[in-house]
């Protein structure tokens, strides 16, 4: 697929059918949207236009900067290293406590300042030594024709490309959205499909469905963040069936992060969650056999310490997003005893970015 030069020269959407009763059906995500004319999907960035429908976020961006790899999060792929980061408005999931609400909710179309071309981006990603760009802060697979062209436009330059995503998608999009990302954090909210309806709108089995693909029927490195609520999804016995799951289904090997739940959006009156939570759900994962599980968004070094399942050997120690030291050889593997670390590693980047966000612009090209 040949990206434009333009940034908003390509805005016609994908996965979309017309309804015998005249409607058009979005076909990107289980919402299944139905529209009249002039209507907009839940996401509010699928737009029906006469008889066909359009990414009105195509080329444009609320803003980019420059992020450790860590603050995805992504503990192997290619740790240490910089990624430019950036992501649209809207989103197809309705969640009480989104954290980046101001962005994945914004239905002013004015904010999205930043404007650029897929080929503007990757050009910026490799002038700035970021070794991948990431689709970020809302939800990208609602973007997926912007998001699927910029990783061509990447690909060709010899940048990787990162989906942070809450998996909420069909089959067929996200068989080609996937096989254009090297790598994927998603957002597994609960293992409840009480908690998706009740706090998201949404359902979990299409997100079960999303892990299973990327792990077995993709080439794309998966990682999976569960943002822990006091009260909500934090139970022993919710923790300890959802890594069973994973074990099982997806295999030991694939990281696990929980991250810390702050008051924000529609949750503003539930409490933060205790570093105590994190370090329990985490005893409980490795317990069920996982082998590399994290904890995020509060300083915790062992929390963020990638272990050698063999030997048990600190390989690569964080605090928050910022590597203190890396050990693993070239191969990837510990130094100690061989055991071969799951992932994607090149210690070129290892150590190259501390934790700090660093703003940037991407001109119009």
């Amino acid at each position: 697929m040949h990206a434009p030069t333009d940034p908003r020269q390509d805005t016609a959407a994908r996965w979309w059918h017309l309804l015998p009763d005249g409607r058009l059906q979005c076909d990107l995500c289980p919402r299944d949207c139905r529209l009249h004319e002039g209507q907009r999907g839940l996401c509010f960035v699928r737009e029906r236009q006469g008889d066909r429908m359009v990414l009105s976020t195509y080329g444009r961006s609320s803003g980019f900067a420059i992020d450790p790899i860590e603050k995805k999060p992504l503990n192997h792929f290619l740790p240490g290293s910089a990624v430019l980061s950036f992501g649209t408005a809207g989103c197809n999931l309705a969640c009480k406590f989104c954290q980046n609400w101001d962005i994945s909710k914004s239905r002013e179309m004015d904010r999205l300042q930043d404007e650029a071309s897929p080929q503007r981006i990757a050009e910026a990603a490799l002038a700035s030594g970021a070794a991948s760009v990431a689709f970020t802060y809302n939800d990208p697979v609602i973007f997926a024709e912007y998001a699927m062209d910029t990783a061509d436009a990447c690909h060709a330059l010899g940048v990787k490309t990162v989906a942070v995503t809450a998996g909420y998608i069909h089959p067929e999009p996200r068989r080609e959205f996937f096989a254009k990302m090297d790598a994927a954090n998603v957002d597994l909210k609960a293992f409840t499909d009480r908690f998706y309806v009740e706090q998201t709108a949404s359902h979990l089995a299409p997100v079960l469905d999303t892990l299973q693909h990327i792990r077995h029927d993709s080439d794309c490195w998966l990682e999976i963040t569960t943002l822990l609520i006091p009260g909500l999804n934090d139970s022993t016995a919710e923790l300890e069936s959802m890594c069973r799951w994973i074990v099982t289904e997806l295999g030991p090997d694939v990281p696990l992060h929980f991250t810390a739940f702050h008051p924000d959006y529609k949750l503003a009156d539930r409490p933060r969650t205790p570093a105590e939570t994190l370090q329990r759900a985490r005893r409980i994962a490795r317990d069920a056999g996982l082998r590399h599980v994290y904890t995020g968004n509060v300083h915790d070094t062992e929390g963020g310490t990638t272990l050698c399942h063999g030997c048990q050997a600190p390989l690569i120690e964080r605090d928050w997003h910022a590597v203190l030291h890396y050990a693993l050889d070239e191969r990837g593997a510990c130094p100690h005893c061989g055991t071969a670390v799951a992932g994607r590693f090149d210690p070129r980047f290892a150590g190259r970015i501390g934790r700090r966000r660093v703003p940037m612009r991407v001109a119009v090209g």
